[in-house]
């Protein structure tokens, strides 16, 4: 178990990786549902390539998992902490 200043470390450097743009679009997508990166580069407006590179940051990260369906990788939220947390902060965000 990661000691307090470890877990704070790495709370810093995962709202790091939720602080870029596109990340954060392919966040909102994979929490509503699992898509495929076609599917995901389709949704935000992005490259297959760039949404990719972002994809394997995010699941480091622990943010993002996979799931094969024959040759076809689906992503989505990696657990409900991550969707609670992202639905959190946009309903902040949008309450008046």
């Amino acid at each position: 178990m990661p000691t307090r200043d470890e877990s704070i470390a790495i709370m810093a450097d995962t709202f790091k990786i939720l602080g870029d743009n596109t990340r954060l679009k392919i966040m909102l997508a994979c929490c509503k549902d699992e898509m495929s990166v076609s599917d995901i580069a389709e949704n935000i407006g992005a490259s297959p390539s760039l949404v990719s590179h972002h994809l394997r940051l995010m699941k480091a990260y622990r943010l993002i998992a996979g799931r094969s369906e024959g040759k076809r990788v689906f992503y989505g939220a990696d657990d409900d902490h991550i969707k609670g947390i992202i639905s959190d902060m946009l309903n902040h965000v949008e309450e008046e």
